[in-house]
């Protein structure tokens, strides 16, 4: 099954000083070096290449998502994905527009959600989305 990595892995697999015990980022790592498959949409390097100004290093990931399967949200994506913030609003979880979309093309594609972000793992005890968990 196809990981959609969030903003949030991939910022900390790119930056320098990440922790070496995170493993979202082991996954990540794993997943592209191995067997699996991971996948991505444009919102996702937006913000990816909104958070490194540099100009190299936005050349570098640039040419990493080259080589990623790209999801591109239809008209019916972005009217679950509010379907999806408003149920996760009326349990009292948050979930900003751009992650309500993550989200819903997660579902949509069967895809598991790798990521950081407490938020996604508090909306996935409301909606059908499949977060990646550590072991244990």
């Amino acid at each position: 099954m196809p990981l959609l990595v969030d903003t949030s892995v991939w910022s900390l697999a790119y930056r320098r000083d990440t922790p070496p015990d995170v493993p979202e980022v082991d996954v990540l790592r794993r997943t592209l070096t191995g067997d699996g498959s991971v996948v991505t949409t444009g919102m996702i390097l937006l913000e990816l290449l909104r958070g490194f100004v540099p100009a190299r290093a936005q050349e570098t990931i640039r040419a990493a998502f080259d080589s990623l399967a790209f999801i591109d949200p239809t008209h019916e994506d972005y009217v679950e994905a509010a379907t999806v913030a408003n149920s996760c609003s009326r349990v009292g979880v948050q979930l900003g527009s751009v992650d309500a979309l993550i989200a819903q093309l997660a579902m949509a594609g069967g895809h598991t959600l790798l990521t950081t972000d407490k938020d996604f793992h508090l909306a996935s005890r409301h909606i059908g989305l499949r977060v990646w968990r550590p072991p244990g």
